[in-house]
């Protein structure tokens, strides 16, 4: 029997600016059932992530919400700590890029590139906003378009018309953090030298490391011509400081990846029997896998493993790349409630559903994976609970009446039970090289014959005629035994299925090689239900719960849903209307004289205003904004009173408060100037 292996496997670093969606899942899904089939099998696989903690956006929204950088992503991590553990991922470490490791490590491999010759200087020209005294990321500058002409696009492409551009080429620009006109200012950068490692890159990503499309992307970049890469970053910003360079940090970047080190550091610290070297020196015989998706490629594929070289480390032995989830065909959209949070989802529908459809649909290549959710349904319902479980649920009653329960050492099906031996090595295959869908058609197909083969038999009329007891004990035993095939081929996909089912089997932990044996003359304990089928009523209510942001922004409070990764959001022109429309509009002044939470809303507040001596009730979507409502008692605020009331699950709405902001906590209620009486018209 050969060695186990030893692996080493990452998932990028999710962003310590926000909380996890369903896209975000598919990767850390995705890398966990490997890992967890790597350890089915008995090797040696830990897997590591941490938080991508660095950053402009995080500084930025840290100061927005009144906190320390570190308090914020602190809150995050353990929101993040907490979706990933109930969709079961299971790390062995899970840290954050904010760490002495990551310090540690950045620093000692900025230096080992810096005194190898990879490193070089320049000066180079930004825009510098003169009020916050920073200089401006691309994303944080709007203008005018250069080449269209549409006002409000960000500082290196136009939404409208696709161009491209340099920030120093919008017309009017303006910083997008406090509206000032930035200024160009020179500052010295940091470089690392890429082009050093074009002939190591050319052989590396031809090795087998990516998939053939990858590969061919990356070819791509290489034939163009390699650039140099800026590093650093002009304080103010939060990071780290390059060593003997004050004011300069590095680009989170450069510390992202080093993260993956980092975070295994830190469990090898406190781990006797693991060793950093034995992963991580560059005649490590370990393997190292990167899961990733296809939008951050280059920096997995050519700058770090430059990097590593240049420092004197080990390059991955592999990075898994995957596409991006779309829902029922399109990009994932707020309006349509396809835009879904983890936390949404869990708090609806089981996590070991969404585990198996990814599963049922992730290959080995890089396409997009559409989660249709009636499909969603159907196949969990059909596959999991009317193949897998059923087969349990048909037999164990009988064995439980006729025989107490107990397994006799009869095999009704000799044949049937080693086609699904004989099936063992192409599923393992199918594990091995991420195709998880090929692995899940040659399961069910196998579930597929056991119940055609239990249908047959009719162990349920057997049972009904004189001396076919026996019959119907070997029938019911050989079945429980195929089941627990099943569960052991699912296992790196289903592990509560796997636990309960263990739980049933009154057996120890399955690992792959049980597959082998079968259970002869064996207790089984009571059978439980082991899975519900899904029921449509949930999807819905959880994509309801994904609109309910976007209608309170929208219908009650005016202000945008906010953009991802931190980065500000953007909001559309809306269409034109008359003056007569805009002048139907009866605005008014409106004090607030009870602001409270909703029960059951995640984002409602219910507001009791004073319009002059009438009382509205009005649901808004603001709460993230005001976590303690009573500070909104007593302040005045403008409404549009003539909105016709609308009815939602939580009662009649009478109106809508005005508010602006991009959403989550940067809402802002509007208010009149002083003096405004309740109930006035703004004119």
């Amino acid at each position: 029997m050969s060695e186990p292996r030893k692996i080493l496997v990452t998932s990028a670093l999710p962003y310590a600016n926000g909380p996890i969606h369903l896209g975000h899942m598919l990767e850390y899904i995705q890398t966990d059932m490997w890992v967890r089939f790597q350890k089915h099998r008995g090797n040696q696989c830990i897997y590591v992530c941490a938080d991508d903690a660095h950053g402009s956006a995080i500084m930025l929204r840290a100061e927005k919400e009144g906190i320390t950088p570190e308090q914020l992503i602190a809150n995050v991590q353990a929101a993040h700590s907490a979706d990933f553990a109930e969709f079961l991922v299971d790390f062995d470490n899970f840290h954050s890029t904010h760490s002495e490791e990551n310090r540690e490590l950045s620093s000692q491999i900025y230096t080992r590139l810096r005194d190898a010759g990879h490193i070089d200087t320049r000066s180079i020209t930004q825009y510098f906003d003169p009020e916050k005294k920073m200089f401006l990321a691309d994303r944080f500058i709007k203008g005018t378009c250069p080449k269209c002409g549409t006002d409000d696009q960000y500082g290196d492409n136009c939404e409208k018309c696709g161009a491209t551009y340099a920030p120093t080429d919008l017309k009017n620009p303006k910083s997008a953090i406090s509206g000032a006109t930035p200024v160009l200012k020179d500052s010295q950068h940091f470089f690392f030298k890429l082009p050093d490692f074009q002939q190591m890159l050319q052989t590396w990503t031809r090795s087998g490391t990516l998939q053939e499309a990858v590969a061919n992307k990356i070819a791509e970049w290489l034939d163009a011509g390699l650039q140099q890469w800026d590093i650093s970053r002009d304080a103010p910003y939060f990071g780290f400081e390059i060593p003997g360079e004050p004011g300069k940090y590095f680009y989170v970047w450069l510390d992202a990846p080093i993260g993956y080190m980092a975070s295994f550091k830190n469990l090898c610290d406190r781990t006797p029997d693991l060793d950093f070297d034995a992963f991580w020196a560059k005649d490590s015989t370990a393997e190292l896998y990167h899961f990733i998706g296809k939008d951050i490629v280059n920096f997995h594929a050519l700058f770090w493993p430059a990097m590593l070289e240049g420092s004197g480390y080990r390059k991955p032995t592999g990075i898994a790349v995957h596409g991006y989830l779309t829902v029922n065909g399109q990009k994932m959209s707020k309006s349509r409630g396809t835009f879904i949070k983890a936390r949404t989802y869990l708090d609806h529908l089981s996590p070991e559903y969404l585990r198996y459809y990814y599963a049922s649909k992730l290959g080995r290549g890089v396409d997009d994976l559409d989660l249709n959710l009636e499909d969603f349904v159907q196949k969990v319902n059909s596959d999991l609970v009317g193949k897998v479980v059923n087969i349990a649920s048909r037999c164990a009653g009988f064995i439980h009446k006729g025989n107490a329960g107990i397994m006799v050492a009869e095999n009704a099906a000799p044949e049937l039970t080693e086609a699904f031996l004989t099936a063992a090595p192409g599923i393992a295959d199918a594990y091995e090289a991420r195709d998880f869908a090929r692995a899940m058609r040659e399961i069910m197909g196998l579930a597929d014959r056991a119940n055609a083969w239990i249908a047959d038999k009719a162990p349920w009329s057997l049972n009904k005629q004189e001396g076919k007891e026996a019959e119907v004990q070997a029938i019911c035993a050989t079945g429980v035994n195929l089941f627990r095939q099943l569960v052991i081929f699912l296992k790196p996909v289903l592990p509560l299925l796997a636990a309960d089912a263990e739980a049933f089997l009154n057996v120890a932990p399955l690992t792959w090689n049980d597959h082998a044996t079968l259970l002869v003359n064996h207790q089984l304990n009571a059978f439980k239900p082991l899975m519900t089928r899904i029921d449509p009523v949930k999807v819905q209510a959880m994509t309801d719960a994904s609109k309910e942001d976007l209608i309170a922004s929208q219908t009650d409070t005016g202000a945008s849903a906010p953009a991802g990764n931190g980065e500000l959001a953007k909001d559309p022109l809306s269409p034109e209307i008359d003056f007569d429309a805009f002048a139907a509009v009866d605005l008014r002044v409106a004090l607030i004289l009870k602001a409270e939470a909703v029960e059951g809303a995640d984002k409602l507040l219910r507001l009791t205003l004073d319009l002059g001596g009438e009382q509205r009730n009005v649901f808004s979507g603001i709460k993230s904004a005001y976590p303690d409502p009573s500070k909104l008692d007593g302040r005045l605020t403008m409404m549009i009173a003539n909105l016709k009331p609308r009815k939602m699950k939580f009662g009649i709405s009478e109106g809508m408060v005005m508010a602006a902001g991009p959403g989550g906590e940067e809402i802002y209620l509007l208010s009149p100037d002083s003096g405004a009486k309740p109930g006035q018209r703004i004119k």
